[in-house]
C-alpha cells in the first residue's frame, strides 16, 4: 500500500489488517509501552456502561477492546471490517462479527452506547461512520471515540513525531506480522484531526454535547458525545479536563 493519507481504499485497509492480525495485540502493547491497556480502560470508564445496557464496539479488531468494555457488565457486541481480525478474536467470551462501519447491520436505536477505538482514522468516510453510529444508538445514548491525536506540549510533540516516524516503524519491523501496517499507522496519525478539529466533525454528524479529554499528553484523546433526544443539537464542542 502506498503512503497513507486520509483517502484510502477500504479493501486495501482490510487486507492490511488481515495480514497484521496474528501479532496485532502484542505489537500494539509493545509500541505503546503498555499504555494501550490504560487507554482502553479509560474508554470503558468514559462510557459509564451499566449492567443490562447494550454497547456496540466498532472497528473492534481482535476484540480485546470489546472484552474490556464487557467488564462493565453491559452486553457488548464488537464489529470489524477485517475478517482476519475477527477470526483472531474468535476465542474471546464476547460476540464479534464482520461488519462495515458505514453499513452497520443493526436497527435504529438498538444500543445505549457506541465506541470506536483507534479505528475512525481508518474508515474511508469518517463523517458517514459517525452518522451511522448515531443511527444505531437510542436518543440520549452515548458515544466515545478513542483515537490518536496531537500532543499539546510543543517539545513533547516534536519528540513524539520523531518516534512516530522513526522508532515506531523500526520496532514494528521486529515484532509485527505486517510491518507496513505501522508505516501506514504513523502516516494516518500525522494526517488526522487535532482535538478541536475532530470535535467539530463529531458535532456536525449527528452528535451533541461534544467534549474531549487528553490522555498521555494528547497522544490519545477521548471524545465524548450524546445523541440528541430531540430538537436542535448543541454543536458547540467543549474541552473536558486533561487526564
Amino acid at each position: 500500500m502506498p503512503r497513507a493519507t486520509l483517502a484510502r481504499r477500504p479493501d486495501d485497509v482490510s487486507a492490511m489488517f488481515d495480514q497484521a492480525a496474528r501479532r496485532y495485540d502484542l505489537t500494539n502493547t509493545l509500541l505503546s509501552a503498555g499504555r494501550d491497556r490504560m487507554w482502553r480502560a479509560r474508554t470503558r470508564e468514559a462510557l459509564a456502561l451499566l449492567p443490562g445496557e447494550r454497547c456496540l464496539d466498532v472497528a473492534c479488531g481482535t476484540g480485546v477492546s470489546t472484552e474490556e468494555l464487557a467488564r462493565s457488565g453491559a452486553t457488548v457486541i464488537g464489529v470489524d471490517r477485517s475478517p482476519g481480525m475477527v477470526a483472531r478474536g474468535a476465542g474471546r467470551p464476547v460476540g464479534l462479527r464482520v461488519a462495515d462501519a458505514l453499513g452497520l447491520p443493526f436497527q435504529d436505536g438498538e444500543f445505549d452506547a457506541v465506541t470506536i477505538m483507534f479505528g475512525l482514522r481508518n474508515v474511508v468516510d469518517a463523517p458517514a461512520a459517525l452518522r451511522e453510529m448515531a443511527r444505531v444508538v437510542r436518543p440520549g445514548g452515548r458515544l466515545v471515540v478513542c483515537e490518536f491525536s496531537h500532543p499539546v506540549n510543543p517539545p513533547f510533540r516534536t519528540l513524539y513525531l520523531r518516534y512516530l516516524m522513526g522508532g515506531l516503524p523500526r520496532i514494528a519491523r521486529r515484532v509485527s506480522s505486517n510491518p507496513d501496517a505501522y508505516t501506514y499507522l504513523a502516516d494516518t496519525i500525522r494526517a488526522w484531526h487535532d482535538q478541536p478539529g475532530l470535535a467539530a466533525v463529531i458535532a456536525a454528524n449527528g452528535w451533541s454535547r461534544v467534549s474531549w479529554r487528553n490522555l498521555t499528553g494528547g497522544i490519545v484523546a477521548l471524545h465524548r458525545a450524546v445523541r440528541p433526544a430531540s430538537g436542535t443539537p448543541d454543536r458547540t464542542p467543549q474541552k473536558a479536563a486533561v487526564g
